[in-house]
Formats: structure tokens, C-alpha cells, sequence
């Protein structure tokens, strides 16, 4: 760095991002990175908690331009579905919060802080644009939805487009440290009951790559990323 930092979760993520560009490795306090033509590639491990402490350690060590959460996910029936890209608009922290009589407390209501984030419309937009993604909110969960139900009570609360695990991590840490941020989901299955026969991650992870290359190079204030 500096340049992009985008965190992914796991290591076939991070292989679809680099595809065949020569990497070099590099350390980043107590994490493993690879840096290739002004982007580095973190695997941040699943979740928001695991991808913010890595997120935030890198950032400690040396700043980045900007922050992108990359990686496979979950579409919205009528929002995005197999095959789509989603750059999120908001990003939603959807599961932090309590449970009620009367439905789930997100945790503003409760007077703990903010569920939502709104992000940077023009920093978006360039990035939409480069990548032909749905532009739409995009919701952060500990626990990946199986339910219709679950699908249903998400839809009705947030209309998101997509369905990710670390999103809004990523986000505590380059809000922490001042960094713009933006999320990129490559759509793989419908959010909804389980049914690993129609997944499509090949797809997805496919489409990954050339999307998250494309919104680095419109949207980093850097510029000259290929």
C-alpha cells in the first residue's frame, strides 16, 4: 500500500480476485497479504468480528487508499439474484441487536449506536458504473439466512439487494481509521432456504475478480489500477 486494501473472507475469494497477476507477499502485522498493481488482497477470515480485527490491524500498519469488502453472496428475490453484481449503498448490520416479544430490536433501538451506515454516493456511483452492479443495501449477518421466513422478516425490514458475513466489520475499521469504504457482492444463490444444488459460486467467484479490478481502478482516489 498505499492504494486499495480488498478484504475477502476466505482463500478462493482472494484466488478469483488476483486471478493470474503476479502477486508478491506481504505482511501486515501478525496477517499474510498479497499485493499486486496497487491492490492488496486480504483474507480476513468469515464473519464481522474476525474480518474487523484484521481489517483494523492492517490499517494500523499502513494506511490504504481505500477499503473494499469483496466476496461472494446472497441475492434478494426482485433486488438481485445468481450471476448479478451488488455494490451496497448502506451497509446493514442486520443480526446486532436483541429479540423481543414483538420481533427483532435492531440495535439504534436500543440506544447502542447505529445499525446503518450510509455510504458515499459518489464513490457508489463510480463504482456501479464500472462494474454494471444492482446498487441497493447490503446486509451484514453472523449467521447466513436459511429460512424463507428469516428471507421475508430481512426483505420487509432493510429491501436489500444482497447478503454478506462481513461487510459491516470492514467497515467499523476503515471508519476507525478514516478510509473510505465500499462492499461488492458476486451474487451466487437466492437468500433463502439452503439448496447447495442451486448455488452457482463457480459463477460467482468468476465474476468476482473482473468486478472488484474494474471498481478499483474507477474508484480509487489513487487512480492507475489495471
Amino acid at each position: 500500500m498505499p492504494g486499495v486494501l480488498v478484504v475477502v473472507a476466505v482463500a478462493a475469494e482472494a484466488d478469483a480476485v488476483l486471478g493470474r497477476r503476479p502477486g508478491r507477499p506481504v505482511t501486515r502485522g501478525p496477517y499474510q497479504a498479497v499485493t499486486a498493481s496497487g491492490v492488496t488482497v486480504l483474507v480476513g477470515g468469515v464473519g464481522p468480528a474476525r474480518s474487523a480485527a484484521a481489517t483494523g490491524t492492517v490499517l494500523a500498519v499502513e494506511r490504504a487508499d481505500l477499503v473494499v469488502s469483496a466476496g461472494v453472496g446472497g441475492g434478494f428475490a426482485g433486488r438481485a439474484g445468481p450471476g448479478d453484481l451488488v455494490v451496497a449503498d448502506r451497509v446493514v448490520h442486520a443480526d446486532l441487536g436483541a429479540g423481543s416479544p414483538d420481533g427483532f430490536l435492531p440495535v439504534d433501538r436500543l440506544g447502542l449506536g447505529e445499525a446503518t451506515a450510509v455510504l458515499d454516493a459518489g464513490l457508489v456511483a463510480r463504482a456501479a458504473a464500472a462494474t454494471g452492479a444492482v446498487v441497493g443495501p447490503v446486509v451484514t449477518v453472523s449467521a447466513v439466512t436459511g429460512t424463507a421466513e428469516r428471507a421475508a422478516e430481512l426483505a420487509a425490514a432493510h429491501r436489500p439487494a444482497a447478503e454478506g458475513m462481513e461487510g459491516a466489520g470492514v467497515l467499523a475499521a476503515a471508519a476507525a481509521h478514516g478510509v473510505p469504504f465500499l462492499e461488492l457482492r458476486a451474487v451466487s444463490n437466492p437468500v433463502g432456504p439452503r439448496d447447495r444444488a442451486g448455488w452457482d459460486l463457480p459463477g460467482a467467484l468468476a465474476r468476482l475478480g473482473p468486478a472488484v479490478w474494474a471498481l478499483a481502478a474507477a474508484a480509487s482516489p489513487v487512480g492507475g489500477i489495471r
